[in-house]
């Protein structure tokens, strides 16, 4: 039995000489089921058609569809997305009639909340979140509150809104904005909240006599950290001048409940008030004589807007003899604070300064006030070379 020679070299040759079998002709066959040509893809009839794009107004439909967001909006997708699949041969009709489907679902239960009230709901809570009710962030103007620790002082971010005349750790009287930029820093912002602060008092609390003697101001200021993420508000608020120690009752004395007489005479008393605030942080008048013969002009000049207002309203009843004396002896205690911020050198400011400050705090003030029907106890007023106190070492309350 023979065994046939293994194939290779040695077997027969085809008739092309490369081996037993014919090799195949160089040049494809395009017949029904020809070959394409190279670097295409094999198929029938040649080479496969590329496919054709997602229409992506068809995912998005679909993606807020299934998100239940602005329905509205994702039905009019889906049916944009249709026609232009339509009209272009692309692919994702299923994309684009589920999300109209899904969001047609939306706009049915959307109706539903509306009917209900649950959308008022979601949306009331998604707005206390966004204006951070519960926090120091969402005090208004009115609003009395407690903290964690009992404290105005230090950093603090929670905050319990409590009625105004159960006990309280601070009630908010004004709040302003500090301009954009950079973090100005804290001394910069403790600055701002200090001189705008004292000067907004008046328009919550108008009568500072009527304010008990243990009340003093205080503000809640930015961190850094909340600086950067947009917080510009500083908030002023009345507090308990003893750490730790709480107020009861609100401290709100806006012009609501005044007549014309009283009105006018707190207004024109304020003048006084802003000024004195500005009393210089030197303890004594020999660290700080230009400071304080500054100060003794604008105490000055407050006590002329003082009388001038004073002098030309017509007051009522018995009001009127108390009032003219009360002016008689201001603007003798103008004609001395003037002469203070002349004053050559400590021993002279403090003589003039002495006389004016006791014509202030005079009876004719009280007799007046007890006529108009205004409180009678006087406050302390920052006092001329003694160290006046504008709100302790550390006011400020950082959020």
């Amino acid at each position: 039995m023979s065994i046939p020679p293994p194939p290779g070299p040695q077997g027969p040759q085809g008739p092309y000489g490369q081996g037993p079998y014919p090799a195949p002709p160089q040049q494809p066959y395009h017949g029904a089921w020809g070959y394409p040509p190279a670097g295409q893809p094999y198929g029938p009839y040649g080479a496969y058609p590329a496919r054709p794009s997602v229409n992506g107004l068809a995912i998005a439909a679909f993606v807020l569809g299934v998100l239940c967001f602005v329905p509205a909006v994702g039905l009019v997708l889906g049916l944009v997305a249709l026609g232009q699949i339509k009209r272009r041969g692309e692919r994702g009709k299923g994309f684009a009639v589920a999300g109209s489907v899904l969001s047609c679902v939306g706009l049915v239960l959307w109706a539903l909340s509306l009917t209900t009230g649950a959308a008022n709901d979601f949306w009331d809570g998604f707005r206390d979140a966004a204006r951070g009710e519960g926090t120091a962030y969402g005090l208004e103007t009115g609003q009395c509150f407690t903290t964690p620790s009992g404290s105005l002082q230090g950093v603090t971010y929670d905050v319990d809104e409590v009625p105004c005349d159960e006990a309280h750790d601070g009630e908010v009287f004004a709040s302003f904005e500090l301009p954009g930029g950079s973090f100005p820093g804290d001394a910069e912002i403790t600055r701002a909240a200090d001189d705008r602060c004292y000067a907004l008092q008046d328009t919550y609390a108008m009568d500072r006599w009527a304010l008990p003697g243990d009340v003093d101001v205080y503000y809640l200021t930015q961190t850094s950290d909340s600086w950067r993420t947009g917080d510009r508000e500083i908030t002023c608020l009345f507090g308990n001048a003893d750490e730790g120690a709480t107020l009861t009752g609100s401290l709100r004395n806006d012009g609501a409940g005044l007549d014309r007489d009283q009105h006018t005479y707190l207004v024109a008393e304020g003048h006084l008030n802003r000024a004195m605030d500005e009393v210089p942080e030197a303890e004594a008048v020999e660290d700080d004589l230009a400071g304080y013969r500054i100060w003794a002009g604008q105490v000055a000049e407050g006590l002329r807007s003082e009388v001038t207002m004073l002098g030309r309203h017509d007051w009522s009843g018995e009001a009127d003899r108390p009032v003219a004396e009360l002016v008689e002896d201001l603007e003798a205690a103008r004609e001395e604070w003037a002469l203070a911020a002349k004053a050559a050198d400590a021993d002279a400011y403090y003589e003039h300064y002495g006389k004016g400050y006791d014509l202030v705090v005079a009876d004719t003030t009280v007799t007046a006030r007890k006529a108009l029907g205004l409180a009678t106890t006087s406050p302390e007023y920052g006092s001329g070379g003694d160290g006046g106190d504008t709100g302790g070492e550390d006011p400020g309350l950082e959020v």
